[in-house]
């Protein structure tokens, strides 16, 4: 019996390809998260199926976008199969399913193995099982000093049982970078709280780095010593932020709907920090982001579809395809037919590697945009700024998702699903590796 699990593995993997697996298991636990969300014990009773089976997806994809208010809409036993979810979507579930193995005696086969590397973005396979033991040491660290702290919050305005009840939920939300509040207008009520413009923040980003990244700072704590990834990842991160909090604030300043309708400097610049990390897939608004400048939008899914880290929580194309990017452009000008970082060289591998997930990314964007804007007649906008949110796995809205009809909100399932599950996915389901029988001469074509 305790091999079943592993047979039932092995079954699938002699049938799909590892990304095809990983793609079933997120989709399986998506409908059977919708199916108890949807049962009268997880809400109160005005969640349709639609909205169960959207707020499963949004929270195991760890997006955040809703359509129904998750504080009163859910009871306190659908709250947690919602943090579970975003728990296990966030970490990963292959991630959970070896520790859950390992602590049972289970060999762990080839099968889980090839799997997860798919799923933590490895090439090897000898250490995964360290790597998921990582994942959940981590997660679960940062998570309860997350709750802990805001406890400090919540408790003294809900009472103990629902304030840490609270704060574990939001502290999960973070580190996952799903977005999730239980309250209507997200954390818009605590705009200038230090605590929440610190902790939360602080738990996304960490989330957003990647697991590998805290390892190796904790493993090493030297900058000389890091790995490339670490370095590029730390350094893109820093980049992105010390761009967008200055760049937010400057943006919106004097708007009424944002900024400019805060009483003091000091939430002024606490909004504008909030809203410039949070962009990095968190999902969390202490703002109208509704009511933001255009200009500001668009700064703001630019960010979204970036996102975070590889093998982290967060979504988007990842930092270091931006990085990457920026280095294969510099070199190309300079006429240099070698990439090099931090005294390190990248192979063509990687470049191509990052062109084929930016294109596949772009593609998938604007037929989202475009079917959403065949099926609702809203504001341009707002459906860019919905359809970016979702595949980014970000949350943030400007309130078109919930105005969505059905086509429109089974188009943002798909691309939260998309997101979240990889764009490279996709490429390996129509690709298949094969060495070339012919060698066909050279050619050239004309470029620009």
């Amino acid at each position: 019996m305790p091999r079943a699990p592993t047979r039932a593995l092995s079954w699938l993997g002699g049938r799909l390809t590892p990304p095809a697996t990983l793609a079933l298991i997120y989709l399986v636990f998506t409908l059977l998260g919708g199916f108890v969300l949807w049962l009268p014990i997880s809400n109160y009773g005005e969640v349709s199926a639609w909205d169960a089976i959207f707020t499963s997806t949004s929270a195991v994809t760890v997006t955040g976008l809703v359509v129904v208010d998750t504080g009163s809409a859910f009871t306190p036993f659908g709250q947690i199969v919602i943090a579970l979810l975003i728990q296990l979507g966030g970490l990963g579930l292959m991630a959970f399913a070896v520790m859950l193995l390992s602590l049972l005696g289970i060999p762990i086969g080839l099968p889980y193995r090839v799997v997860l590397r798919e799923e933590v973005n490895q090439k090897a396979l000898h250490n995964l099982t360290d790597i998921a033991r990582v994942i959940i040491v981590v997660a679960l660290v940062c998570e309860l000093i997350g709750a802990a702290l805001l406890c400090f919050v919540f408790v003294p305005e809900f009472g103990w049982t629902k304030g840490i009840g609270h704060a574990l939920f939001h502290s999960i939300s973070a580190f996952n970078n799903a977005g999730f509040a239980l309250y209507p207008d997200s954390l818009m009520g605590w705009v200038g709280n230090p605590i929440i413009n610190i902790v939360i923040p602080a738990l996304f980003i960490l989330g957003g780095l990647g697991f590998i990244v805290l390892a190796d700072l904790y493993e090493v704590r030297g900058w000389r010593r890091l790995t490339l990834h670490s370095k590029l990842m730390i350094v893109g991160t820093l980049v992105l932020i010390g761009f967008s909090w200055p760049t937010f604030a400057a943006l919106e300043w004097t708007n009424p709907g944002t900024l400019g309708g805060l009483p003091d400097t000091a939430s002024r610049l606490w909004a504008s920090w909030f809203q410039a990390v949070t962009t990095r897939t968190a999902g969390f608004n202490t703002l109208d982001t509704g009511a933001m400048h255009d200009s500001t939008s668009l700064m703001t899914m630019a960010l979204m579809l970036v996102g975070g880290g590889s093998t982290s929580t967060a979504g988007g194309i990842k930092v270091t395809t931006l990085i990457v990017l920026v280095i294969a452009t510099i070199a190309f000008f300079k006429r240099q037919t070698q990439l090099h970082v931090f005294g390190r060289s990248l192979g063509s591998e990687e470049v191509l590697k990052v062109l084929a997930l930016t294109m596949v990314s772009m593609i998938l964007v604007l037929t989202g945009i475009f079917v959403t804007s065949i099926t609702h007649d809203g504001d341009f906008l707002d459906l860019a700024f919905e359809v970016t949110s979702a595949f980014g796995t970000v949350g943030l809205s400007r309130g078109a998702t919930g105005e969505l009809d059905t086509a429109g909100r089974i188009t943002i399932m798909l691309l939260m699903f998309l997101g979240r599950v990889g764009p490279l996915t996709l490429g390996f389901f129509l690709a298949t590796r094969s060495q070339p029988r012919v060698r066909y001469p050279k050619g050239q074509i004309y470029l620009g």
